[in-house]
Order: C-alpha cells, then structure tokens, then sequence
C-alpha cells in the first residue's frame, strides 16, 4: 500500500497533502502561539474579555485549516478554510486594537502584524487552489 492510500485512512483524501505540510497551517500555528503569548501581557481586567477573544480566534485559524484539508469535497474544504479566514481578519482587528490601547508595543505589532500577513497570503493561496477545484459555492438559503 502506498503512502497516499495509508494517509486516506486516516481522514485525508487521495492526494491531498497532511495539514502539517501546509505552509498556511504552519505559519497559522506560529501566529496562535505568538498571539497566546502576546495575550498574557494584557492588564488583567482584559484577560476574560480582549486577550481571551484572541485566544479564541487565533486558535480558530489553524484548526480550520486541519479541519478543512481533512474533508474530502473542495465545497466543504472551503467552508472551513473561509473561516480560517475569517478567523484571521478578527485576530488582526484584535490585534490593531491592542496595539491603540498600549497593551503591545509598536515593535510587538509589527511582528505579528508581520506573521498575520503572511499567513493571510499564504491561506489564500489554499483558498485559490480549493476554489479551482469546487467551483463556485451555492447561495445561502435564507432559513
């Protein structure tokens, strides 16, 4: 049995690289874990409100990122690599936000501003490559 066919036992579809091998998934992983850390320098009066929301949505993009490359239809991949996005835009606003009340500084901003373009570059690369495959999404029925 060849490597592709052993990876698909485990959720990952014929052909389609592991999460890990992502660019987007590890530069995504890097940012949560910078941001985590960043976090814990909020005043305390933010650690239950701004700092956890970080927390929250940086988590939220490299795990939509594993999540979405283990789904074996590119519509549903999608989906899940759009929230990363999504995601992602809340951590810059999050971040931007932090940098105007002091709680980073400008030197601190501009690396994770840094790392946070990059992984906005790089996971729309993916989404450019899935979108290819699926084709275009169908329109939400209002419910």
């Amino acid at each position: 049995m060849n490597s592709v066919l052993c990876l698909s036992h485990f959720g990952i579809p014929y052909g389609m690289a592991h999460f890990k091998t992502l660019k987007a998934w590890q530069h995504a992983e890097r940012l949560a874990i910078d941001c985590v850390r960043t976090s814990k320098g909020f005043p305390d009066y933010e650690q239950s409100a701004l700092a956890d929301q970080l927390r929250r949505a940086c988590y939220s993009v490299p795990l939509n990122i594993a999540e979405g490359n283990t789904r074996y239809g590119s519509r549903d991949a999608r989906r899940f690599f759009d929230t990363a996005r999504g995601s992602l835009a809340e951590v810059e606003t999050i971040l931007g936000m932090a940098r105007q009340l002091e709680y980073i500084t400008a030197a601190e901003f501009g690396r994770l501003e840094a790392l946070t373009d990059e992984t906005g570059r790089t996971l729309y690369g993916l989404l450019r490559k899935v979108s290819g495959a699926a084709g275009k999404l169908p329109i939400p029925r209002a419910s």
